[in-house]
């Protein structure tokens, strides 16, 4: 049981380490630094594809459903 307790100790431990270091609460470089770096340019771009790959696939998607609909309505040419 004392390792088991022991264990317990070392992860508590660990997580308070990983919790309580300070430069963790540092801000991005769009809140702090030169909005004109490279970082700051490289996060803005990243931004934007993720939300075009987001709307690509949503697209996709209303298409796939708006093509099954209509072969599903009867309309056989």
């Amino acid at each position: 049981m004392n390792a088991l307790k022991l264990l317990r100790f070392i992860l508590a431990a660990l997580l308070w380490l990983a919790v309580a270091q300070p430069f963790s609460a540092g801000a991005c470089a769009v809140c702090y630094g030169d909005p004109n770096s490279e970082l700051s340019r490289g996060l803005t771009w990243g931004i934007f594809v993720l939300i075009a790959v987001v709307l690509v696939v949503l697209s996709l998607i209303s298409t796939f459903f708006v093509y099954v609909a209509k072969r599903s309505s009867g309309d056989k040419h």
